[in-house]
């Protein structure tokens, strides 16, 4: 989590050149957890993903061990090559959705409470009234 700032750096860089809304997040050591609101009409998540992956990935230090896979692709070692995308096709799912993400770090075993970690927008929906604090 010590490239946290990396990482915000990164999402508003791809947010000047594919703007999009960020509903939820939540960044975890090794994974991180998300849903974007794009404009209607534009369904590009993977631009967007690759922007923010090679943004945080030049901004990072070298050294991380690769495969002989990634390195002939040029590829470094931070991220998965793939992403999972899903619509959320009504509000129950959207509502699931922003649960399974915040409930992501106590799933982990990273903290007993929604509320002890830090890198998460639920502390933004606490703030808005839309969570209770436990």
């Amino acid at each position: 989590m010590e490239k946290i700032d990396l990482l915000r750096a990164a999402y508003r860089y791809v947010k000047e050149r594919k703007p999009y809304r960020i509903n939820a997040v939540v960044i975890l050591p090794d994974h991180l957890h998300c849903i974007w609101t794009l404009s209607p009409g534009d369904g590009d998540f993977s631009m967007r993903w690759n922007l923010l992956k090679g943004h945080f990935s030049r901004a990072m230090p070298q050294g991380e061990r690769i495969s002989s896979s990634r390195g002939k692709r040029r590829e470094r070692g931070l991220w998965q090559r793939r992403f999972w995308a899903r619509l959320l096709c009504d509000q129950a799912d959207f509502n699931n959705h922003m649960d399974y993400i915040h409930w992501n770090p106590v799933k982990h075993g990273y903290v007993r409470k929604v509320a002890d970690w830090p890198h998460s927008s639920f502390h933004r929906f606490v703030e808005q009234g839309i969570y209770p604090m436990n």
